[in-house]
């Protein structure tokens, strides 16, 4: 992923206009890619996006999660819903820029049984 790509964009603002929804459902919203705080502040300034962007710049968390492109200079497009322990409850990989924020509203929903 890279701020400010037309796929990145996308899913950002997806989330951005579900944020409510994903809030009264428990969950917090955290961005992160292999982009530096300032790319992060430049996009989520110009996408007004109500959430924090984490800055993985050495790719080490990226790594972590199995989510850094081989040439290590990019993040993979997964996303990670983790639970209020800490456990990862779902993993969406390649995740769907159009799709993705509904997607984790879904399995939001089926976890809290509602």
């Amino acid at each position: 992923m890279k701020d400010d790509t037309p796929g990145c964009t996308e899913q950002a603002c997806k989330y951005r206009d579900d944020i409510q929804e994903l809030s009264d459902l428990g969950a917090q919203v955290v961005g992160i890619s292999v982009d530096d705080s300032s790319s992060h502040a430049d996009f989520a300034k110009k996408y007004s996006l109500p959430f924090p962007l984490l800055a993985d710049t050495g790719g080490a968390t990226a790594a972590r999660y199995g989510s850094l492109r081989e040439n290590g200079t990019l993040a993979k497009r997964n996303t990670f819903l983790i639970d209020p322990n800490g456990r990862i409850a779902k993993i969406y990989l390649s995740a769907s820029t159009s799709r993705n924020s509904a997607e984790v509203i879904a399995d939001l929903k089926r976890l809290k049984g509602s």
